[in-house]
């Protein structure tokens, strides 16, 4: 069942809700009792990811795709109270949130702001149609934390690059079929000055994709090997061996996502159809007969704060760079927050849960799940950019402090002491 194309930026939200409620309950199914998350829906296997597929493609044929993408290129150009209101009425139903992260909060943004005008009409009008999904390469084995540093090569022969070399943590890989890969263009530059990004294939030869097994039993992160991999001289996204000031606003856009920030997020973080993440808590407190322990009602309440504080951070902030009252380094602190905030609720999560959260037992439903993510509370402070690096970015680029000390400042790359 589709309804009618949305105003196109002319239509209002509340005409647009209505709109979405009457469409959502006509094709959309409730989810299941307890708490669904983007990190634990189904465990992104293989049939998570053709699931969200034809979730985002239902979306589509209905009218409610890509709501804050310009309509040139797939979206509904609609407002970011346009995509909240929708997000609004979507909850407790299934959502392609599998999708989000990277494809729609991160990859398409940059498509958006640094793609060529082909690229912008191919890729993130396939993406909105569940045609495709896109990926990050970018941290490497050898690099940590020092993105700028990588050395992934790739070699120009003609219009072709030839690429060799690895990446690492990329989130869903193998069910991607295009990923944004930056790459060393030029060795005799200072660091920065010498990369590229590409939009190149993920399924084609010379690629192994490896996937690694984490410490909840999922794979969705995966390390990627490159052999003489060709992508062509079009796929460069911006300029050759301007690929850092690409890089620089993937971050900006990663830093919003990970911080619940992004506009293009479509489905809340976590849905029930019954129950916001706090009112799940308090009803695992009261089955535990704890509802009149003054801890746990501490416990309950400090989880509770903490959504609502990161909740007005984001509007604040977001609101702010929107005007250009804030810089685009103010990203940084949602993400720190977020990474914070997220490790803190999982702590509190578990310690009201007891023992029954390091139980395997699917029938425990929430309880099961709170375990889950005190396993994965960690990645919430790396992925993104680990906290620390979002601490360097506030006190630099917003407090004014000065730069730490780089010894590979201004000096080429090639004439740089790396570890063996």
């Amino acid at each position: 069942m589709s309804s009618e194309p949305a105003g196109r930026g002319t239509e209002s939200v509340e005409s647009f809700r209505l709109r979405a409620r009457k469409w959502i309950s006509a094709n959309l199914t409730p989810i299941a009792d307890g708490i669904v998350t983007e990190e634990f829906d189904g465990g992104r296997d293989d049939a998570a990811w053709v699931h969200g597929r034809k979730l985002q493609a239902r979306l589509y044929e209905g009218g409610f795709a890509g709501i804050c993408y310009p309509a040139e290129y797939g979206g509904l150009g609609l407002t970011l109270a346009h995509q909240r209101a929708f997000n609004e009425e979507v909850a407790g139903y299934e959502m392609p949130v599998v999708l989000n992260t990277p494809t729609f909060t991160i990859c398409c943004p940059t498509i958006l702001d640094m793609g060529s005008e082909e690229q912008k009409r191919e890729h993130i009008a396939a993406a909105i149609r569940g045609d495709e999904v896109l990926v990050q390469f970018l941290s490497e084995p050898t690099s940590g934390s020092d993105l700028a540093g990588s050395t992934t090569r790739a070699t120009r022969d003609g219009d072709v690059f030839i690429l060799n070399g690895s990446k690492i943590w990329s989130s869903g890989a193998y069910a991607a079929d295009y990923a944004l890969c930056l790459a060393r263009t030029d060795w005799d530059v200072p660091k920065h000055r010498g990369l590229t990004m590409f939009l190149l294939k993920v399924h084609q030869p010379g690629l192994q994709i490896h996937r690694i097994r984490q410490v909840d039993g999922g794979s969705e992160f995966c390390q990627e090997f490159f052999d003489d991999v060709e992508v062509p001289l079009s796929a460069v996204v911006g300029e050759v061996n301007g690929g850092w000031a690409v890089a620089s606003r993937q971050l900006f856009h990663e830093r919003n996502a990970v911080g619940g920030g992004s506009p293009y997020a479509s489905g809340p973080a976590a849905t029930s159809r019954r129950a916001s993440p706090t009112e799940d808590l308090i009803e695992l407190v009261r089955r535990a007969g704890r509802a009149k322990d003054p801890s746990a009602r501490e416990l309950v309440a400090e989880f509770h704060a903490l959504g609502k504080v990161q909740a007005q951070l984001v509007d604040r902030v977001t609101a702010g760079m929107r005007t250009d009252q804030l810089p685009p380094a103010a990203g940084s602190l949602i993400r720190l927050f977020g990474g914070e905030s997220a490790t803190r609720r999982a702590e509190i999560a578990v310690e009201l849960a007891g023992p029954a959260a390091a139980m395997s037992d699917p029938s425990l439903g929430s309880e099961r799940d709170i375990g889950l993510h005190f396993l994965a509370r960690q990645q919430s402070c790396l992925g993104g950019g680990s906290t620390e690096m979002a601490r360097n970015i506030i006190s630099e680029r917003m407090a004014g402090m000065p730069r730490g000390y780089a010894a590979d400042r201004d000096v080429p790359f090639s004439q740089v002491k790396r570890g063996r």
